[in-house]
């Protein structure tokens, strides 16, 4: 993959075309040849049909397969299956000599599964539904963030951040909500967008489709049996891919630099994409940037073409190294102060820099409302304003409090068979439970002796 093709001008956007002919598919007959013999191997018989539905490749395709591996004696008829009539499939089965073929295939790759797509292909799609290309508008974002409470001016300082398709930093004291509005950005995105089950590189399978990551949608019409051609194909989606929501993927202090490179299963012999490269298209957010056992200027060192350039380069065990495209918001989240982060140099390349502040008295009383109201409670009026005078003169308002609170006074009432609700003894109690001080410790703590 060039780099020139890496910037080329987004092509038309929809899903990637029906394959009429092997040629189309873009992989090699050797590939789909070992695939449809490792997928037999788990089948005592297999029709063409069920070939084509494990496989994602129309019937047109590997028929022409079939019939050479049956003229090299590799599979053999074994009927027909069904009612036998004319709509009835061949029922195919490994020789002895194609059980020897397959199995020689699986110490290879213990891939079985879909057909992968070329990574020139995932990339000119990944191109053509580029996140910049999806304009987040502010009725959009306010509607996304409208179950947190936060100042009125953030808004119109995230909104440009996120159509710019460049990296954010988000920093602040912790409880604040920054992880929260990260999360809620990934919802401002509606567009339907196309990923393959997986990737081939030169020879190699890299699975790319993840369950946990990408959610599915509506699905174009994907047919492996009907015959098509070059007329009609453009109505039908590759079934090689998969419709989908624009990924959100989130991780925090786990995340260490190997995870930013392929991961090769010694055992199965294939790969698995790393958790950015799967966000290609969506959002990733680094939740508790600089709490990784990896110093944070080196994880920026890491992606400094890839923040700079929009591509990355990943490396197969074989030594050869290939770009793929970093096409994605990347959202860095932390209670560290910037500049103890990182040097100017790195801070540069994090192209928004967003303070998300401590709320004020009159935010905090109206998340603490939120909150009841959301748990069924009822707020006895000015309660709160008593409660909030009373105890944070000298103590830092987090956003976070009202929740920890409100759950402590719940726990507190089912173990005394009350129903809940709210007075000044339980927001006491549960304040104190929240706040450590250190002047009554030696009171309320009872250590065994």
């Amino acid at each position: 993959m060039s780099v020139s093709m890496m910037h080329s001008e987004p092509e038309a956007f929809g899903f990637p075309p029906y394959p009429t002919s092997l040629e189309e598919t873009g992989i090699d007959k050797s590939i789909i040849t070992r695939l449809i013999a490792k997928t037999m191997l788990t089948f005592e018989t297999a029709t063409p049909t069920q070939l084509a539905s494990e496989l994602k490749l129309p019937k047109m395709i590997l028929n022409p397969i079939l019939d050479e591996l049956r003229n090299l004696s590799l599979i053999e008829a074994r009927g027909l299956a069904g009612r036998g009539d004319l709509t009835s499939d061949l029922r195919y089965a490994l020789t002895s000599s194609g059980n020897n073929f397959a199995s020689e295939a699986l110490e290879q790759s213990q891939y079985v599964g879909p057909a992968p797509v070329p990574l020139a292909e995932f990339s000119r799609q990944v191109s053509a539904q580029t996140i910049t290309r999806e304009r987040v508008h502010r009725e959009t974002l306010l509607k996304s963030l409208s179950h947190l409470v936060l100042p009125e001016y953030l808004t119109d300082v995230l909104g440009p951040a996120v159509n710019s398709g460049r990296s954010i930093l988000f920093y602040g004291e912790p409880g604040n909500g920054k992880t929260s509005i990260a999360e809620a950005l990934g919802t401002t995105f509606h567009d339907t967008v196309y990923f393959p089950y997986c990737v081939e590189v030169g020879g190699q399978i890299i699975n790319f489709f993840d369950d946990a990551v990408h959610k599915k949608t509506e699905q174009p019409k994907v047919d492996t049996h009907t015959v098509l051609s070059a007329a009609n194909r453009h109505e039908y989606m590759d079934p090689r891919w998969v419709a989908c929501k624009r990924p959100v993927v989130l991780t925090g202090g786990e995340l260490t630099l190997d995870q930013l490179d392929l991961s090769f299963n010694g055992i199965s012999k294939y790969y698995e994409a790393p958790l950015h490269f799967k966000a290609v298209g969506g959002v990733f957010i680094v939740d508790d940037f600089g709490r990784q056992r990896t110093e944070p200027q080196t994880i920026l060192n890491r992606w400094i073409v890839p923040l700079d350039r929009g591509y990355d380069f990943l490396t197969l065990n074989t030594g050869k190294k290939f770009t793929i495209p970093f096409d994605e918001l990347v959202v860095f989240s932390t209670n560290i102060f910037p500049h103890d982060l990182a040097d100017e140099a790195s801070l540069r390349r994090l192209y928004y820099k967003i303070h998300i502040p401590n709320p004020t008295k009159e935010d905090y009383i109206k998340i603490f409302y939120q909150v009841a109201k959301d748990h069924n409670l009822v707020v006895p009026s000015d309660i709160i304003l008593e409660f909030f005078s009373k105890y944070y003169k000298d103590v830092r308002v987090s956003a976070h409090h009202p929740n920890y609170i409100v759950k402590n006074i719940i726990a507190a009432c089912e173990y005394h068979d009350r129903k809940p609700a709210i007075d000044m003894a339980l927001l006491d109690y549960a304040w104190h439970n929240l706040h450590v001080d250190t002047k009554d410790a030696g009171v309320r703590m009872h250590r065994p002796h």
